[in-house]
């Protein structure tokens, strides 16, 4: 049984190096970020979040086209654990499949973070994936 679980976790690092080490799918520099608000700022609501990106273009979803996705907003969570799965529509994880670059969030006050994935045509994040930062804000 220990085998087992020994065989499974090293086919799984493997698989995992395998991902993290290909880059060949973006072009050099790719990648995501948030313009604003900027990591550590305090802010009112309504609160305008920026999104940017370098080396990629913004396509719809449902569209694919080389070097393109849309952007996905996680609040005050963290990445999931599956990257392989479509990213799931939650009030913590916001899709922005019309390939919006920025949005309105009334968020509660105190701290939170916001960290943008880009997603394939079916939300689904690339390999490999391009994720920003995580910021983290202080709401008024």
């Amino acid at each position: 049984m220990r085998a087992v679980a020994l065989a499974a976790v090293l086919v799984l690092a493997s698989a995992v190096g395998a991902w993290a080490a290909d880059t060949s799918y973006w072009p050099t520099g790719a990648s995501v970020y948030l313009i604003s608000p900027r990591d550590g700022t305090t802010v009112k609501n309504p609160i305008t979040v920026r999104f940017g990106l370098k080396g990629v273009g913004i396509a719809p979803a449902g569209v694919t086209y080389p070097n393109t996705g849309h952007h996905h907003l996680l609040i005050d969570t963290d990445l999931p654990a599956n990257l392989d799965q479509p990213l799931p529509a939650t009030e913590s994880i916001k899709h922005f499949g019309k390939g919006q670059t920025e949005t309105t969030l009334t968020l509660t006050p105190g701290t939170h973070t916001l960290q943008l994935v880009f997603g394939d045509m079916n939300h689904v994040p690339h390999h490999p994936p391009l994720v920003s930062k995580k910021i983290t804000i202080n709401v008024e």
